[in-house]
């Protein structure tokens, strides 16, 4: 009989530790709630915990992939703050004088500016890397040191606002979102793009003469996919405008405000970014070749050169990459804040790190998942607004979450040698 849910999960196909993960989410969620009288799980925090986690979690995405090829990144809060700091000087104090003040580009213009710059600097750091033999600890340690410099030397200290009007929707807010129509509209989309994934994978498996899972489970998951997305887009429209933003709000999305009408704010865009970038990273990681050579390389360095693998561009190509999700991440963070200070991205290194462990990316290398990365941010970011709705105080939040860390790599080592027996 004890058998038996087990068995379940194993026809489903669902990792138990991914299910350990989403137990915990749930086990803090409902502690939390119960902690601070109810105010935990409203659409309101729910709202502003996915806007705050959105970047962290693209960067765990992108950290994901370096840890796997037993490399780490210790540079990344300090380079999106010095990239943050970098484009809000483009956007405030150089594009208007050439383009003209509101100009439609400005925002474009800076984000693409933020990718490019992060995928540079995250090539030259992969560079150094992969052809000098420098280990990606000193390097980035390195690079820790020289962007937060780097980004004060900017404007000299000086925050830089106000960031475009278009360029901070981006980072959510009441007017940063999809609104309740085009809410429930991405998530249909949403969850036809998982229904679609899920029938992709058994039809491969299927062509390939893989097992595949029975009928019934799959439309379990199906079932399980789109309802959580949906139940996510329905919280999203229940969050309220607020009264005062209200006029501003139905001015901006076409709407006749009449009295006593109320506006939702559906899905913030932040969200939508970081979904897009989960399913972009998951093709990536599962069925593209550069995904292959990732993990081929991190399971056995030795073996992957001798096959053939140019481990050396693939370290390249790997922190490229990674600083590419981290000029996307301080799009959203800057945006977010509509304005940026020499404070932009501090700790970030840690919590990004500690999102990709939490989430199962082993240190060792070879093993990781980017939904698992996503879920640790998610983790994580629950455990800090929990604490701070709750009024813990912030050292005290800094131990707790530290512990937690430490709890998580430790669990993590006990489940890989309980599967490896």
């Amino acid at each position: 009989m004890s058998d038996k849910p087990q068995n379940i999960f194993a026809k489903l196909g669902i990792d138990t530790r991914l299910l350990g993960m989403i137990g915990a989410l749930v086990v803090l969620w409902i502690l939390f709630d119960f902690v601070t009288g109810g105010r935990f799980l409203t659409p309101r925090n729910i709202f502003n915990v996915s806007v705050q986690t959105a970047s962290v979690a693209v960067m765990a995405t992108g950290m994901v992939f370096v840890i796997v090829t037993r490399h780490i990144d210790l540079s990344v809060g300090s380079l999106l703050g010095f990239i943050g700091m970098t484009v809000a000087a483009l956007q405030v104090h150089i594009l208007p004088d050439i383009l003209g003040g509101g100009h439609w580009s400005i925002w474009i213009i800076a984000a693409i500016a933020a990718v490019v710059m992060g995928a540079i600097i995250g090539a030259m750091q992969g560079w150094i890397i992969g052809y000098l033999t420098v280990p990606a600890f000193i390097v980035t340690l390195g690079g820790f040191l020289v962007y937060r410099g780097a980004m004060w030397w900017v404007t000299q200290g000086q925050t830089v606002a106000p960031l475009d009007p278009t360029f901070k929707l981006l980072g959510g807010g009441a007017d940063g979102t999809l609104g309740e129509t085009l809410s429930w509209g991405f998530g249909v989309l949403a969850s036809l793009a998982a229904v679609a994934l899920i029938l992709m994978s058994r039809r491969r498996k299927s062509t390939l003469g893989f097992a595949v899972k029975p009928v019934w489970a799959e439309t379990v998951l199906i079932a399980l996919a789109s309802g959580l997305i949906l139940c996510f887009v329905w919280i999203m429209n229940s969050y309220p405008i607020a009264k005062g933003a209200l006029p501003r709000i139905a001015e901006a999305r076409g709407i006749e405000l009449t009295d006593g009408m109320t506006l939702y704010h559906g899905v913030a865009i932040p969200v939508v970014i970081l979904l897009v970038v989960t399913v972009v990273m998951t093709v990536v990681s599962t069925r593209t070749r550069f995904g292959r050579y990732v993990y081929a390389t991190g399971g056995n360095p030795e073996a992957a050169e001798l096959s053939g693998i140019n481990t050396r561009l693939l370290t390249v190509k790997v922190f490229a990459l990674m600083g590419a999700l981290t000029g996307i991440a301080s799009i959203i963070a800057s945006a977010r804040l509509g304005s940026v200070d020499v404070g932009l991205g501090t700790l970030d290194e840690l919590r990004v790190i500690a999102a990709a462990v939490i989430g199962g990316t082993a240190l060792s290398g070879g093993f990781g998942t980017i939904y698992g990365a996503v879920i640790g941010a998610l983790i994580m970011q629950s455990l800090q607004s929990g604490m701070a709705t709750s009024g813990v105080d912030a050292p005290l939040q800094s131990i707790v979450v530290g512990l937690v860390l430490v709890l998580a790599v430790y669990i993590d080592i006990v489940y890989r040698r309980k599967i490896g027996n």
